[in-house]
């Protein structure tokens, strides 16, 4: 099948019969242990360290063009190619990579591994260990800016009735109760879903289902007909709830990279 048909969220048993197909690159962003004991069949590892850049106060931040050239070309990655990612720890890392690559209008498309390796393993899938040697590629990095929101953009926004700021974060963060900056709190207007209440704990960490989802989020105001801005304190945690957001049919989605590393440690940023 054409890497083009697969979808945003693809079942571990989808992805299987794949393995190996032209035109597709799977992505592991699990930690160097986790990947060489068992991986994916042919899945290449990126370290997720090197998918953020610290600006301080913002210790998220999407790494500058030729930072990201490099990072995809080394890993054999190139723009007509179709990214399929996984991590095993809830898909916040992969998802992370899937922000970034709508971040600079990557081509080829991508998709998330629903439940990523714990679903991958559970369903009893084929795993190889060790490395995976690749030839560098060529990637040139534009930014589409469409998937992002600086802080200048939502506080043009704060009170744009046409736009929901969705804090992924725990409700403790979010109240202030839990203090991870110099300041504790929300952005003004932001509603609070947590990014593990996305997840079936049942199912392997897969997406709950969709109309469950559909039905939660519209009940704190996020709705299809609404731009829609994901935050949390580094855009890992938000970035998951981003591509949840997107696997729904939600038409607009960005995600704030500064997120509360950045509007909280700053010192003239309105909280609530």
């Amino acid at each position: 099948m054409n890497s083009a048909n697969l979808p945003l969220l693809i079942e571990p048993a989808d992805l299987a019969p794949r393995l190996g197909a032209a035109g597709i690159r799977i992505i592991d962003v699990n930690s160097s242990d986790v990947y060489l004991r068992a991986h994916v069949p042919g899945a290449v590892r990126l370290d997720y360290a090197r998918l953020v850049a610290a600006r301080p106060p913002a210790t998220g931040a999407l790494p500058d063009a030729g930072q990201l050239a490099e990072v995809l070309g080394g890993i054999g990655l190139t723009p007509e190619q179709h990214v399929v990612a996984y991590d095993d720890e809830g898909n916040g890392r992969a998802a992370r990579l899937l922000w970034t690559l709508d971040a600079i209008g990557h081509p080829g498309g991508a998709s998330l591994l629903n439940g990523g390796l714990r679903a991958w393993l559970a369903d009893g899938q084929p795993t190889e260990s060790g490395d995976v040697a690749v030839a560098p590629a060529r990637y040139p990095v534009r930014s589409s800016g469409e998937a992002v929101a600086d802080k200048d953009y939502i506080l043009a926004h704060l009170h744009d009735p046409d736009v929901v700021l969705l804090d992924a974060r725990s409700p403790d963060e979010y109240t202030g109760e839990l203090q991870r900056a110099a300041r504790g709190g929300h952005i003004p207007g932001a509603v609070n879903f947590h990014w593990t209440d996305a997840m079936d704990s049942s199912r392997h960490l897969r997406f709950k289902p969709a109309a469950e989802l559909k039905r939660a989020l519209e009940a704190l105001g996020v709705t299809p007909d609404k731009e829609i801005i994901t935050y949390c304190q580094t855009h890992h945690r938000s970035a998951h709830t981003y591509v949840v957001l997107k696997s729904l049919g939600y038409p607009r989605v960005r995600g704030y990279p500064g997120s509360w590393s950045e509007w909280g440690n700053l010192p003239d940023t309105p909280v609530e």
